[in-house]
């Protein structure tokens, strides 16, 4: 295969050739790891609201496509088929919701399942196989939620938490390497993400890790005994400040400088950045997310609104309980019960990179004649019945109170 990448080289340009060169090479890949005789599974955790791929690392030469099936518990008999019985499945990340169920939020590319925006639901087994149910490889899938995540500020003297030990098993995190500067040219900041491991010498053996011994805290792997203490450890992510110089763009030549000058100088407001901008109208008191394009959550991802920063040690979710405004870690800006003053242009840092703008304008609704089938009609009349009922009974309790009251305390004259 090694002396046949020079010849591939000069056919880049080619996008069937290159298919095809993804396809021998893949196969080449199959030929040189031969599956186990048992089948075992691979741990592997993330956080949710990820996008996380599993290659299919080994099947038999005469198979020509795959199944992927999940399954939430071993030996379970109940097992979700993802796939098409093709093993072509793709689809558009960009119309993926999150909280939808993972039948909505998976694709196969090249044998291999891609899972987006992970919930904590998609932990469980994934197998590898045929649609006879002839498995070859598994996966041990931990997704680690994002809510009560802990929160260190590295430049407040925060820390972040200190190792759980006991005599048979020890907790611990283990962090990701920082990300880069989601901000050029002014005070941005840095993330570390850290999810929690498991030591111990009492794994269960059919599960592999990276390490001997260590695994993610919600794999399968885990003794039932040690899975409580598991969930009381949370992931962790820290945050520090961080100061990085913009990159320098390529000037164009001299003419073409100049006449470009002229040209966008028409018309031109020389205040705002230079990032596609999109237009967004919200009703007043209305909840907003605004996602960042082609962002995932282990991005850097940045916030500001007009000249404003909206750091992540003010901003971040949990900071402070009565925030109406804030940045989920899965960097997404959350506007709830808009009002006028969130009207302007909230722009949006990827990679340390300006790269798109959001114009909002916030609009009052216009006044309409309710009706009966209107949610909120519906909610206002149960909400007034409740208190009618509430209260009628309230009302007879009492009286009833009153003439036993009155019966025992002037009990009847004989």
């Amino acid at each position: 295969m090694v002396t046949r990448l020079p010849g591939a080289a000069v056919l880049l340009c080619l996008v069937d050739v290159l298919h095809a060169f993804a396809i021998e090479e893949k196969g080449d890949v199959f030929k040189r790891m031969a599956c186990p005789a048992f089948l075992m599974f691979d741990n592997a955790a993330y956080l949710a609201d990820m996008t996380f791929e599993l290659p299919c690392n080994c099947k038999p030469e005469e198979v020509s496509s795959v199944v992927w099936y999940f399954q939430k518990n071993m030996g379970s008999h109940k097992t979700t088929v993802l796939t098409d019985f093709a093993g072509t499945v793709v689809v558009d990340s960009g119309h993926i919701h999150a909280g939808s169920d993972v039948l909505k939020r998976f694709s196969i590319r090249m044998f291999s399942l891609i899972v987006f925006r992970a919930q904590v639901t998609d932990s469980g087994h994934y197998l590898c196989g045929t649609k006879k149910g002839d498995f070859f490889y598994g996966y041990d899938v931990d997704v680690q939620p994002t809510k009560h995540i802990t929160v260190a500020f590295v430049d407040r003297g925060q820390h972040v938490q200190d190792d759980y030990t006991k005599k048979v098993f020890s907790l611990f995190t283990t962090f990701w390497d920082w990300t880069r500067c989601d901000r050029c040219g002014v005070r941005g900041e840095q993330r570390r993400i850290g999810l929690c491991y498991v030591q111990s010498a009492q794994l269960h053996p059919r599960y592999r890790a990276a390490v001997p011994n260590v695994t993610s805290c919600g794999s399968r792997a885990v003794p039932a005994r040690f899975q409580r203490a598991g969930r009381l450890r949370r992931p962790e992510v820290a945050i520090r400040s961080c100061l990085t110089p913009c990159l320098k763009e390529e000037v164009p030549e001299e003419g073409v400088q100049a006449i470009s000058n002229v040209i966008s100088k028409v018309g031109e407001k020389p205040w705002l950045p230079h990032v596609p901008t999109q237009f967004h109208k919200q009703p007043i008191g209305i909840d907003l997310i605004i996602a960042c394009p082609g962002a995932r959550p282990e991005h850097a991802v940045a916030w500001d609104k007009d000249s404003v920063r909206l750091y992540r040690s003010r901003y971040l979710i949990g900071v402070n309980k009565s925030m109406r405004v804030f940045i989920d870690h899965g960097n997404h800006l959350h506007i709830q019960r808009v009002r006028v003053s969130d009207r302007g242009t909230y722009f949006c840092w990827r990679e340390g990179k300006m790269v798109a703008g959001f114009r909002l304008s916030v609009m009052y609704r216009r006044r309409r004649r309710r009706t009966l089938n209107d949610p909120e009609t519906i909610y206002a009349v149960k909400v007034i019945g409740a208190s009618y009922v509430l209260i009628s009974i309230l009302f007879i309790v009492i009286h009833v109170c009153r003439c036993c009251w009155r019966v025992f305390r002037c009990p009847g004259r004989t």
